[in-house]
């Protein structure tokens, strides 16, 4: 055996010799390397395929987890009619002076309500401040800074300090559960708004009246909210909290925000509008949200059917609420149906909605905050929440790209249209006339009226 061995090992080399003297490497040398790449390929091929496993995995967290954020500012809906006939692009400098001369010459009604109802209203959403954080918030007519202690507790104070009117909300500096106002070093308790501290006074006193406006306030369900009432001895209601959203049973998955240039009273009454749903949001969704365009003739294959209802609140029940029952259904060829959303909305006040829905799949819930910036300013909120399951990690997503789209139809209404104080009815709107009655309770005899809180900005 050993003689055989020798044998073969001596013709082996002779042939990788003769091997060697053909080519450009010796047969040993391309068996060597051959070896190398057999031993080397698995470790390749794991490295590839683990590497794009760990690419499409990270991509999966991302949809999975990351929230949809669709925002609009005032000037982007709504306008493209003026843009287009003066050939104003996106990236035209003219743009917003356009649009705001357009603004000037509407004519927004002889006799508008007060623009800013008594109720509760948002004036941030709890992600945007942080502890130790201080921000400057201007709505209702006011001007107020909103603050968390490092705590977590959030505090809401008149912005102007007493001292020399600096804004708190510009610079101030939050310290334990004070905020320090940054041009003299005030300090003001976020408790009551008292001043609590003038590092330069000699005698360390603190006048009494050195003092700025606490504003009841209440962080729930994503939202930062202030009572706002005329009547300062006027108690607020218990607000309604979605439970489900307070103990993480149900997880955000994102919202859109809207700037609108209408009275606030417009956005709420569409929900007792019920017979606009079909003219504004019958086209099909994926004819965009310009409603010069929403209704062409290769979309008609699909159309969105609205059954809804509104009530005013019965005896025994809270005044300051009030119900839309709301049926939504996608129909093909108007024959086959799809999409099925049952809808209980709750108007909570003047400027906050739960709209309740159940799908074939399951619960979610959007809440809307309707809060004025200016007498005809809006900015509105819709955020969307859900259990956490792969499915509503793409239909959440879908509904809030339909929502948005829906809700941008009504702000080219919304943005254009006058308010009229005595309005055109049929039999069939008498929702609405149910509607104002039933809004105008939010008004009081001391609110400021449009006229003055117009005046107020003209300066």
């Amino acid at each position: 055996m050993e003689k055989l061995g020798s044998m073969m090992e001596y013709r082996l080399k002779t042939f990788t010799g003769w091997i060697g003297r053909s080519g450009n490497g010796t047969l040993e040398e391309l068996l060597n390397d051959a070896c190398n790449t057999l031993v080397l390929w698995p470790l390749v091929t794991v490295l590839w395929y683990g590497g794009l496993g760990l690419i499409l995995s990270y991509g999966l967290y991302l949809f999975y987890y990351h929230v949809l954020v669709w925002k609009r500012d005032l000037t982007d809906i709504g306008y493209n009619h003026i843009l287009d006939a003066a050939r104003i692009g996106k990236s035209d400098r003219t743009r917003v002076d356009t649009i705001n001369r357009a603004r000037r010459l509407r004519k927004i009604g002889d006799r508008l309500p007060p623009p800013y109802p008594n109720g509760w209203f948002s004036v941030l959403e709890s992600e945007n401040l942080t502890p130790g954080e201080a921000k400057s918030v201007d709505c209702l007519g006011q001007n107020l800074v909103v603050f968390r202690t490092e705590a977590g507790e959030v505090n809401v104070l008149d912005a102007y300090c007493p001292h020399l009117g600096a804004n708190l909300g510009v610079g101030g500096i939050v310290r334990g559960d004070c905020i320090e106002c940054p041009f003299h070093h005030w300090s003001f308790s976020g408790q009551d708004g008292q001043c609590t501290n003038i590092p330069y006074s000699k005698s360390g006193t603190v006048p009494k009246v050195a003092r700025l406006r606490k504003w009841r306030s209440l962080e729930v369900n994503g939202f930062i909210f202030v009572w706002h009432h005329v009547d300062p001895e006027v108690e607020p209601w218990t607000f309604n909290v979605v439970q489900e959203i307070e103990d993480g049973r149900w997880v955000y998955y994102g919202k859109n925000e809207f700037m609108v240039n209408c009275h606030i009273q417009d956005v709420p009454e569409n929900g007792a509008d019920v017979a606009h749903l079909s003219a504004v949001h019958g086209p099909n969704m994926i004819s965009g949200s310009d409603i010069r365009y929403s209704r062409p003739a290769w979309a008609n294959f699909g159309m969105h059917s609205w059954f809804a209802s509104w009530k005013a609140p019965e005896e025994g029940e809270p005044m300051h609420i009030a119900k839309m029952d709301l049926v939504h259904s996608f129909r093909i060829f108007n024959k086959f149906e799809m999409g099925k959303i049952d809808v209980r909305a709750y108007q909570i006040g003047p400027g906050y909605v739960q709209l309740m829905m159940n799908t074939s799949m399951g619960p979610f819930v959007v809440l809307q905050t309707v809060t004025p910036i200016e007498p005809l300013v809006q900015k509105v909120i819709h955020r969307f929440y859900a259990p956490r399951s792969m499915w509503n990690a793409i239909f959440q997503k879908f509904a809030i790209l339909a929502e948005s789209i829906m809700f941008e139809r009504d702000m080219m209404v919304w943005n254009h249209k006058q308010f009229i104080d005595n309005p055109l009815l049929i039999k069939e709107d008498r929702l609405i006339k149910s509607y104002r009655k039933w809004y105008s309770q939010f008004y009081s005899e001391n609110s400021m009226s449009f006229t003055m809180a117009k005046e107020k900005l003209d300066w």
